[in-house]
């Protein structure tokens, strides 16, 4: 896996994300098309830029863009 693919599938999660609102993982690569692994790898990404936060509701962890 090189890095411009991280790169795209951080931008479909932003994308997913930014027209859809705070998601949970399930729910993420049910709209996503990503699997669980480019998922991780994406939410890694945008975590680390800073482009997301992850917060506990109820029994859910859920995302959503800063």
């Amino acid at each position: 896996m090189i890095e411009e693919e991280f790169g795209t599938c951080a931008g479909i999660v932003w994308e997913s994300l930014n027209i859809n609102g705070e998601m949970t993982a399930a729910k993420l690569l049910k709209i996503s098309g990503l699997d669980t692994k480019l998922l991780y790898a994406a939410l890694g990404w945008l975590g680390r830029e800073g482009k997301i936060e992850m917060k506990q509701k109820g029994k859910d962890t859920v995302f959503k863009l800063v």
